[in-house]
Parts: C-alpha cells; structure tokens; sequence
C-alpha cells in the first residue's frame, strides 16, 4: 500500500514558490493585474477555466441574491455562539454547520436535476417530459420536491424568479429548461389536489443557475456556504461591537435565544439602489454626508 508522507501528496490546484503563487496554471498576480476578481478565479478553481463574461455575470448576480436573507437560522446561529464571545471563527462555523435539508445552499437539488438529465438522455426522453416525471416520482413517494416553497415569503421567493429571469437572459439551457419543467408540472399536480400555488425558492433558481455555469453540486454548495459566510460574519461582528455578551439586560424582559423576535433591526431605513450611472456621485456624497460611519462594523 501506498504510504507516501503528507508532503508528497499531489495536487492540481496550485502552488508556490518563492517569486509566485500559481493556480491552476495561472500567476495570481497576472490574473489580479489583468483585471479578474474573485468570481473568475471561483471558476479557475472549481472549473479550470477562465470563464466568458456572461458567466461571470450570472455568478455575480446569483451570489448577490444569495448573500443575505437576514433572520435566517445561519444568522440567529452566528448572533447566538458570538453571544458568548468565542473567537469570530467559531460563530462563523456554526452559521455554516447549519445549512442543511431545510436551510442553505445544499447540494442535493444539484445531484437531483443531474441524475434527471442523465435519465433524460439513457432513456431517449426530452427534457420536458423527464421534469413531469421526476414530479411524479417524487410526490407519489410522498417526498419534498426540492427548490419548491419558501416559508417565509409566502408569495414566492422575491430573490428567486429574477435569477431565473437573469439566467435567461445569460446563459439559459437544460438545467433551467427542466427546472421550469418541474415548476410546471409540480404546479399542475397541486391545482389538481386543489392546493395554492407554490413558486421557486433560492436554491431551485440559484443551483439551477451554478449547475448551468458548470459547478458541480458540492461546488455549488461551497459558493453558498462561502457567499452566505460573509453575511454571517457581519451578523456576528455587529452584535460583538454593538451588544452585550450573552445578550440580556436586567431592564429586559426574560426572552428564549431561539425566539427571534428578541432581534430588532435597527439599521439604515429603506433606500433605493443607485444605478451604475449614478454610483460615483452617489458614492461621493455618502462620504461627504458621513451618515454610513455609525453603521460600520
């Protein structure tokens, strides 16, 4: 058996030498002057490859949708550890251990729809007729159909039909064509139960979108986790600065750490988002008016 030590294990992803640090193949550096960010190298990494414009643009938008979505378990997780004042780390990590079945990005909407546009080509069937039946194999088994439902917004999702929306106009293609598919027909089962409408959730317009770039399902999985940690770690950061340790106050009522309604938001009001046209000025005066300092954490 091979018993190689640790460091002569072998990895494609990079390495470093005194002048350099490669990924992939490519100077970090090279890539840093030439003008790509953060998004190219998530394909560079998980794909190998430099990625077309539009493809960046999907990311883009997708992991902006997917950042936040505030009193989300990720972020009760990260309010409640940092109460006790670990290191950031720690409430961090247990923001992320929380994504699972019911919350976060997961990767079984990914395996799903790969194992169903597989089937779709075995078994010489079109995409629209592979997405009725997985509907049906699924509710006839009693099973959730993932990437259906949100129950905190009960109209839909506002985060999920624009990406589904931006995902045509970018880069559309099987895997959105059968996640329509199962709208669809999920939809029609429902009517004929005479049950409501449900609309697409997160993780069915958002997976659907980084399985149409590429990404495998567990990296897609890592992108949400990487994508929704930043928000954790600002959740967690603006409790350490601003509140108290452990959270409670002898002029407070007694209240639950799993009882949401004990965390108020208490954060600029509503504003509209500037367009690009108008981010310089709008960028400008925001610095000259100073109002953003007292919300910096």
């Amino acid at each position: 058996m091979d018993r190689q030590p640790l460091y002569r294990r072998k990895t494609a992803l990079s390495y470093k030498t005194e002048e350099q640090t490669v990924v992939r193949g490519y100077n970090v550096s090279d890539l840093a002057e030439a003008g790509y960010t953060f998004y190219d190298m998530l394909f560079i990494l998980f794909q190998n490859r430099i990625a077309a414009e539009n493809e960046v643009d999907m990311l883009r938008y997708e992991t902006g949708e997917f950042l936040e979505h505030s009193m989300s378990p990720s972020a009760a997780s990260a309010i409640a550890v940092i109460g006790g004042r670990p290191n950031l780390p720690a409430a961090i990590s247990a923001a992320v251990m929380t994504f699972g079945s019911a919350h976060g990005p997961g990767a079984a909407h990914g395996y799903m729809m790969h194992k169903y546009i597989e089937r779709a080509r075995v078994e010489g069937k079109n995409i629209e007729e592979m997405g009725k039946i997985l509907v049906d194999e699924y509710m006839d088994a009693g099973l959730a159909v993932m990437g259906m439902g949100q129950p905190q917004h009960h109209d839909g999702d506002p985060r999920a039909e624009p990406t589904h929306i931006k995902h045509e106009q970018l880069c559309s293609g099987v895997y959105l064509e059968l996640q329509r598919s199962i709208e669809k027909h999920f939809n029609a089962r429902r009517k004929k139960e005479g049950k409501d409408y449900v609309s697409v959730n997160m993780i069915g317009a958002g997976n659907t979108a980084l399985a149409e770039l590429g990404f495998s399902p567990n990296a897609a999985w890592c992108i949400g986790c990487v994508c929704r940690g930043f928000s954790c770690a600002a959740h967690a950061t603006y409790t350490m600065k601003k509140g108290r340790a452990w959270a409670a106050s002898k002029r407070e009522p007694m209240v639950q750490m799993l009882d949401l309604s004990m965390i108020k938001y208490k954060g600029p009001a509503d504003r509209e988002v500037p367009s690009q046209a108008e981010r310089q000025a709008y960028a400008r005066k925001q610095k000259e008016e100073g109002e953003y300092k007292k919300w910096i954490i």
